[in-house]
């Protein structure tokens, strides 16, 4: 829940550090970006830090706006506040430059170390694992410091919303309050013409052939309950890191009749892999993803594992097994 401690962490303030995940995505960075505005109009010094790499189209155009490490200078009498963000370690190469900082963290993911609403050791938590995206419990801590977001903060909230919903996908019949905060946003100024086309253009077409290799090596595992594919190492050097474009895949492997689940495993380096993972509503794929040091959403969740695809493909393919 919102409390007052937290409210007061935030007025008290004079400086503050505003930290996100690494592999950043629209709701990381929209909530950052919001927040460190609102604050900045509040009267406060704000420093937004991100440990990158701003792999996604959507937000390429904000990379300019953040620092990747803090120095000492910046670091002196600032307070932190951690977003879209459960664990210490998510934070990647910052996370030694953020000990020692007074902190808050505002989240919507339940799993981690920092999954836990109000204060524990001096620290706060504003943590929310049903919230639609960690941009909608930003909007309701603007409002609860008696201020509205201006046009360009709705339009990173509205960003971070579309971002965690798939543009309004996922959002079932208990999501209401999900298009209440979309409502609030576009009359605040934010445009879902603007945010689609930011989320869902600009590809390039190496990133559509890097999506046909991927589909074309697409198995139907367990009766056809879940669409494992793989992204050779290779793939990445010869297209590139901004050729990615999960969500169009996670969408078109969806729409395969009977599908409960998506893998999709990616060489990241020749020693470690990554691993995405998508459901519908049967499977907890965040669970999945807790077993192997991951973390994530029931239906949005993922990991990284040392070792090859062929290596890893049959750990993932046994965790699956269980639940099918």
């Amino acid at each position: 829940m919102l409390t007052s401690e937290l409210l007061d962490f935030i007025r008290k303030g004079k400086k503050f550090l505003i930290a996100g995940h690494k592999e950043p995505d629209g709701d990381c960075i929209g909530s950052q970006l919001a927040l460190a505005s609102v604050l900045r109009r509040m009267g406060k010094e704000v420093i937004a830090c991100s440990p990158g790499p701003f792999k996604r189209y959507e937000i390429k155009q904000f990379e300019h706006l953040f620092i990747s490490v803090p120095d000492q200078n910046t670091r002196a009498g600032a307070r932190l506040i951690v977003l879209d963000c459960s664990a210490p370690d998510r934070t990647g190469d910052l996370e030694p430059y953020l000990e020692g900082l007074p902190f808050a963290v505002i989240d919507h993911h339940e799993a981690g170390l920092f999954a836990k609403s109000g204060s524990f050791d001096g620290k706060l938590f504003y943590v929310d694992g049903k919230a639609p995206s960690t941009t909608f419990l930003v909007l309701k801590l603007i409002q609860a410091l008696g201020m509205e977001p201006d046009r360009e903060e709705a339009e990173y909230l509205f960003l971070g919303l579309c971002t965690d919903t798939g543009f309004f996908r996922h959002v079932d019949a208990d999501g209401a309050k999900t298009f209440e905060a979309a409502a609030e946003l576009i009359r605040a100024g934010a445009s879902p013409k603007k945010s689609f086309a930011a989320m869902y253009g600009g590809k390039t077409l190496d990133s559509r052939r890097l999506l046909g290799r991927i589909l074309l090596r697409a198995e139907a595992l367990f009766g056809g309950k879940l669409m494992l594919s793989t992204e050779e190492y290779d793939e990445t050097s010869l297209l590139g890191l901004e050729s990615r474009d999960s969500d169009s895949l996670y969408q078109l492997l969806q729409s395969v009749s009977g599908v409960e689940a998506i893998a999709l495993i990616r060489q990241e380096t020749p020693e470690k892999c990554t691993v995405g993972l998508r459901s519908r509503d049967l499977v907890d794929v965040g669970s999945i993803a807790a077993s192997f040091g991951g973390g994530g959403h029931k239906n949005a969740a993922g990991c990284s594992i040392n070792g090859t695809i062929a290596e890893i493909k049959p750990k993932i393919t046994a965790a699956f097994e269980k639940v099918f």
